[in-house]
């Protein structure tokens, strides 16, 4: 059964385009059909998975929902593209800037994306969806067609105290559009274990939020291999697969199969 993971945090530079595409392709690496959904204007995880100039591209995600929102017939594999490393992707760019604003007069509109997501669902067993760093109606849309949401925090105090409203976000969808709506887990990133200010933080996380949310064994380390992939377009496992970090992303991988 396909499992849909939504990977979201209102900040931006906390490990979310790093996690999707490592944990996707480590969920693939282990044998499961995967596909990537790049729900960023930015483009970063199209960017990371090797399409220099994603704003050129023909069909993005925002086609997509356009043609649905248009009640256009989609064939399933419409727009996706294919990884060296055994994923598949449907890429983002600007446009879902301009979709955004458009879907404020749409019918139904939390529920565009949705409707796509239930024609892969057959396809894959698992599709990851990279939100942008915004609660806006893409992330909206996101969270309406998600079964949970992993959120990666950066190993610091302020985005950690930002996580209030996020978890009320998430609350507010499960309640009024998606009830089986669960979280994942909380995802410490950017760790420097060597510190006893990663302690602190990862102490404030449990005392705060480990009573109501899964907070993951595994956390990801400071590492600036991590910080190089994106301009390689391959993953952390290609690129450094000795490294802490490729360990780390294993451990999550594994840690998240074992939610099964």
């Amino acid at each position: 059964m396909c499992r849909v993971i939504a990977i979201a945090n209102q900040k931006g530079g906390v490990g979310k385009t790093t996690t999707t595409s490592n944990l996707g392709i480590g969920l693939a690496r282990q044998g499961k059909k995967v596909l990537l959904i790049d729900a960023d204007a930015q483009g970063s995880l199209t960017v990371s998975l090797g399409i220099r100039e994603p704003d050129r591209l023909e069909i993005t995600l925002a086609t997509i929902m356009g043609n649905i929102i248009n009640d256009e017939e989609i064939r399933s594999d419409y727009g996706i593209l294919s990884h060296d490393e055994g994923v598949d992707f449907i890429p983002g760019n600007i446009e879902l800037s301009g979709l955004e604003t458009s879907l404020i007069n749409v019918m139904s509109r939390e529920t565009v994306l949705r409707t796509y997501i239930d024609l892969q669902r057959n396809n894959y067993d698992y599709i990851l969806i990279d939100c942008m760093p915004s609660l806006g109606m893409i992330t909206i849309n996101v969270f309406t067609c998600a079964d949970s949401i992993l959120i990666p925090v950066q190993a610091a105090y302020l985005p950690i105290k930002g996580l209030e409203q996020l978890i009320k976000t998430i609350g507010k969808v499960k309640r009024q559009i998606n009830q089986k709506l669960e979280i994942e887990g909380i995802l410490l990133t950017m760790v420097d274990s060597r510190t006893n200010y990663a302690k602190d933080i990862s102490n404030l996380l449990i005392e705060n939020y480990g009573s109501k949310v899964h907070i993951f064994e595994n956390s990801i380390p400071m590492s600036v291999r991590a910080a190089e992939i994106s301009a390689e377009g391959v993953s952390i496992y290609k690129h450094d697969p000795n490294g802490k970090v490729a360990s780390a992303y294993q451990s999550l991988t594994k840690e998240v199969l074992c939610n099964e």
